[in-house]
């Protein structure tokens, strides 16, 4: 099992990067520690494996263009194929562990254009209606489900028919989800293009945030008005444009700071941030602090906490 203590993208985009995720065997099984993310959550992003994750301990809020869920220890939850998402913890009296089965799911279908590709995943992944479910243990109908996902991660990587074993749990579970929910969400409901057009512009953010973006600028990737870019990061992310890029900018800045030896005064001019009196000042804003005290309460961290 990978132990994942932030959350990484590739650089060309904010698909998030998955550890140990193989094309032959494309599936990883993590203990996320969410109480050592920078921030204490995970900044927007997708993937295309879907994801399936139980709450060992703690609380965890998932964040989609279309809303919120909480789960709580105990619960657990899918996020479909490419959802825009991102989480924060909840809780602060109790350590934030979540344990995560991710995976394409090609790994259970088989052959592009199989039966069971046409029957059973390709009728999940493009439903627009599932983006993210939640099972939660005071639901009688999702005890097998919960039961399922938590007895997985027991199986032993080193053991021999590990990979058999994983592709039969996440088969199970898979039907689960199509015989519980499936029927409950197939009504003819049109994908949102607004959500790939967002997409299309944090990667685009991603790409440039360390250069002057204007708003303009940001819109045409995706040709819509300053106005239609405003309103659908305000209805959508529930923030502006601008505020979205200065907290990627931010977000920038505190894993330099919390990495790396690089000065102040450099990670400012490197995550568009400028330098001096400026970048110390919206940092503070920010973070609570100096940058310098960021630093070295990141740093001192990682140095004291046990692996």
């Amino acid at each position: 099992m990978n132990l994942v203590e932030k959350v990484e993208f590739y650089a060309e985009s904010k698909e998030e990067r998955l550890p140990n995720f193989e094309s032959d065997f494309p599936y990883t099984m993590s203990c996320a520690k969410l109480d050592k993310y920078i921030g204490r959550f995970a900044p927007w992003h997708w993937h295309k494996a879907v994801e399936l994750f139980y709450m060992e301990s703690g609380t965890l809020e998932y964040n989609t263009p279309k809303g919120k869920m909480v789960f709580p220890a105990g619960s657990g939850g899918f996020v479909n194929s490419n959802v825009l998402h991102m989480t924060r913890t909840v809780s602060h009296t109790e350590e934030n562990v979540q344990l995560l089965h991710i995976f394409d799911p090609s790994l259970i279908s088989g052959n592009q254009g199989s039966r069971i590709e046409k029957r059973y995943i390709l009728p999940i992944v493009t439903s627009p209606q599932m983006e993210i479910l939640g099972f939660f243990p005071e639901q009688r109908e999702h005890a097998a489900m919960l039961g399922l996902i938590r007895e997985a991660f027991c199986l032993k990587e080193h053991e021999t028919g590990y990979e058999i074993k994983i592709r039969e749990a996440l088969s199970r579970i898979w039907m689960l989800i199509f015989e519980g929910f499936y029927s409950q969400c197939s009504g003819n409901v049109k994908a949102d293009k607004n959500d790939e057009r967002l997409k299309t512009m944090l990667i685009y953010i991603h790409e440039h945030f360390a250069d002057k973006i204007p708003v303009s600028e940001l819109a045409s990737t995706v040709y819509l008005s300053e106005r239609e870019c405003f309103r659908l990061f305000r209805n959508y992310l529930h923030v502006t444009p601008t505020e979205y890029i200065r907290g990627c900018r931010l977000r920038a800045a505190c894993q330099m700071l919390a990495n790396g030896r690089e000065s102040i005064t450099n990670i400012g001019r490197a995550c568009g941030l400028g330098d001096g009196s400026y970048f110390g000042k919206i940092f503070r804003e920010y973070a609570g602090c100096t940058p310098m005290e960021y630093r070295r309460k990141w740093q001192d961290r990682n140095r004291n906490c046990p692996k």
